[in-house]
């Protein structure tokens, strides 16, 4: 190889597999040290990431139960709505109405169901750091 390779492997990429190595070694040194604190991290973290994935069963739950309290872009009453026509219409009016309409859409209420997650996790990934934090070590 020439100079230049060589010195990118040597340096660049020694080093990088080295401090990666160095990062798992205390990574796994701290969770055998610490299995009640990292398995609290970890469910907080599982919380946080599922508000995206459960977006839709969210809207539809909400939207079936009546609190939209609006009709779809149809006019028909959402709550009377089922299966994806459910979903799509409560996605939408959580988004403000159909992009037809010039609101956000389902785009916007998937959006809005996920950060509405992330606060929730976010908060509950703080209490339960905090909470980790008192407790002696395992």
């Amino acid at each position: 190889m020439g100079r230049i390779s060589d010195f990118l492997v040597d340096t660049v990429l020694i080093k990088t597999v080295d401090s990666v190595m160095w990062f798992a070694d205390d990574a796994v040194d701290f969770v055998k040290e610490n299995p009640i604190k990292t398995t609290a991290v970890v469910a907080a973290t599982v919380a946080t990431g599922g508000a995206f994935a459960a977006a839709p069963i969210v809207a539809a739950t909400i939207g079936g139960a009546g609190y939209l309290g609006a009709t779809a872009t149809t006019g028909t009453v959402i709550s009377s709505l089922s299966g994806a026509a459910l979903t799509n219409a409560s996605l939408a009016a959580l988004g403000g109405g159909a992009l037809s309409t010039g609101a956000a859409g389902m785009a916007g209420g998937t959006a809005l169901v996920s950060a509405a997650g992330g606060v929730s996790g976010a908060v509950a990934g703080g209490g339960s750091a905090f909470v980790a934090s008192q407790l002696p070590k395992d």
